[in-house]
């Protein structure tokens, strides 16, 4: 008796461990903004939008030697003179990562191709893991007038 128990208990378990990993797993076929795989894919960025005077982060000083540079999108950027922003951005420590950046000016925009890395002298370093906003400033060769500021994947 004992012994057709332990097998419907084992065959119970067995089946809400099905069941569960069945709700996990979802449907991947879905339409819309998902793709085959469960991954959702987005069309486009939002603009960054601009913050107001004052509000920039912890400074962070372009350095383009940082290793295994990735892009960083920012979603803010603050006006500091006529041609001088400072773009805003959530990283990691600035005594373990650093960021870079990449400017394209036209007349009607500015976009601003953001990198963020480890620094050159931090690696093989323990680094702690924590968020940091951070602000970088970006002198502009122009005016910034009215173009429009764009952060570039």
């Amino acid at each position: 008796m004992y012994g057709t128990r332990g097998r419907r208990l084992t065959a119970t378990a067995l089946a809400a461990l099905l069941s569960l990993a069945l709700v996990a797993c979802g449907d991947t076929e879905k339409s819309g903004d998902r793709t085959k795989s469960g991954t959702t894919t987005t069309s486009a960025d939002p603009a960054p939008t601009e913050a107001p005077q004052g509000q920039i982060g912890r400074g962070f000083t372009a350095d383009p030697t940082i290793v295994n540079p990735h892009p960083l999108s920012f979603d803010s950027w603050t006006r500091l003179a006529d041609d001088k922003i400072a773009v805003n951005f959530t990283t990691g420590s600035p005594e373990c990562y650093g960021v870079d950046a990449t400017v394209t000016e036209t007349a009607k925009s500015v976009t601003i191709a953001l990198r963020s890395g480890t620094r050159a002298d931090a690696v093989g370093r323990m680094c702690t893991m924590i968020a940091v906003f951070g602000s970088l400033e970006i002198q502009l060769k122009a005016p910034l007038g009215n173009r429009n500021i764009l952060s570039a994947k």
